[in-house]
């Protein structure tokens, strides 16, 4: 995990848990925006930079689709395994500059700061509890 994702994850731990799995699925699709419009607005300067973006936001977006909360379509994630997906997608926003060649370019930024925000938003949300039996079939 990049180094920022990782402190901004730290950083937001002493804050109290508020975010519902309602306002968590808002702010994924907003993530998506954010991405999509960066893909766009990429795309004449720098296709790596697009692609990437591209990418990252189609990925949060099936994500998003699938996962059984608020705004999901399919209901195939559980919302707890989304947390886990989230912070694999945050890696990869973080290490999207490296893998397409342009991390000394100005549009890095962006997907640095998408990890960043993917990684407190997973901390600061509300998940569901465990199940007994998915804690006794893991046990």
């Amino acid at each position: 995990m990049p180094a920022l994702n990782r402190i901004a994850r730290y950083a937001v731990m002493p804050f109290p848990r508020k975010i519902t799995p309602t306002a968590h699925a808002v702010l994924d699709y907003v993530t998506v925006g954010i991405l999509l419009t960066g893909a766009a607005s990429f795309w004449r300067r720098n296709k790596r930079a697009a692609v990437g973006a591209l990418a990252v936001g189609g990925a949060a977006l099936a994500v998003n689709l699938l996962t059984d909360y608020p705004g999901g379509v399919k209901k195939a994630i559980k919302f707890r395994t989304h947390r886990h997906v989230d912070f694999g997608l945050a890696a990869l926003a973080g290490a999207m500059p490296e893998f397409l060649a342009f991390d000394d370019e100005h549009e890095r930024k962006l997907f640095l700061a998408e990890g960043a925000l993917i990684s407190a938003i997973n901390e600061l949300t509300v998940f569901p509890r465990p199940s007994r039996h998915a804690e006794r079939s893991a046990a």
